[in-house]
């Protein structure tokens, strides 16, 4: 079977990369913010918002396929959420809002959830892998670091305003679980997903 990477992240692309090479990209727009509005508004939780995102994600792609090539493919789609103290935190609006997001983060522990959908014309594996993330104390050191941080172009794209694979790995104490889930895929997770289908 071929393999979709529905999304046109170059860290989702690397990460895969590292499963297979055989897999090719494509990506259709969602409205992510009205998907995440839809599942708190019914009282749903972070975990909930990141399977329907993936899920939303990977069937825009499988449903774009000609209908006679349905059965051919795997699509993979996936979305990365950062949350703390309850929060989902998105990609920052601008310096100030990344400003907020990284002090917010600093000397706490935060969890990065990534929600992945793994679709077939048969199948639909939708799960999520967390991993706990402790940001530095908001000391002088970490403060300075946040300010040289947001000068550079890194967290404008990121969920929570780094990316722990770049600069950003220098605002981090700790990480407990999946490293490659906090860039954006459950390395390992998905990896036994997909042996499962490919077998």
């Amino acid at each position: 079977m071929k393999i979709i990477l529905a999304s046109k992240s170059p860290r989702r692309k690397e990460i895969l990369s590292l499963i297979t090479t055989d897999f090719e990209i494509r990506s259709e727009d969602v409205d992510e913010r009205a998907i995440e509005d839809d599942v708190l508004g019914a009282g749903g939780s972070a975990d909930e918002v990141q399977k329907q995102l993936a899920l939303k994600k990977a069937e825009a792609v499988f449903n774009a396929l000609p209908d006679g090539q349905k059965d051919e493919y795997i699509v993979i789609g996936a979305d990365t959420s950062v949350v703390c103290d309850g929060q989902i935190l998105g990609k920052p609006a601008d310096k100030a809002d990344a400003r907020r997001m990284l002090t917010m983060l600093s000397g706490k522990t935060h969890e990065v959830i990534t929600g992945v959908c793994v679709k077939t014309s048969r199948t639909e594996d939708v799960f999520t892998d967390t991993t706990k993330v402790r940001f530095g104390d908001l000391d002088k050191y970490q403060t300075d670091l946040i300010e040289r941080y947001i000068n550079t172009d890194e967290p404008y794209d990121k969920a929570g305003a780094y990316g722990i694979q770049q600069g950003g790995a220098l605002l981090v104490e700790t990480v407990e679980g999946d490293y490659f889930n906090v860039v954006g895929l459950p390395a390992r997770k998905l990896s036994q997903v997909l042996d499962k289908l490919l077998m």
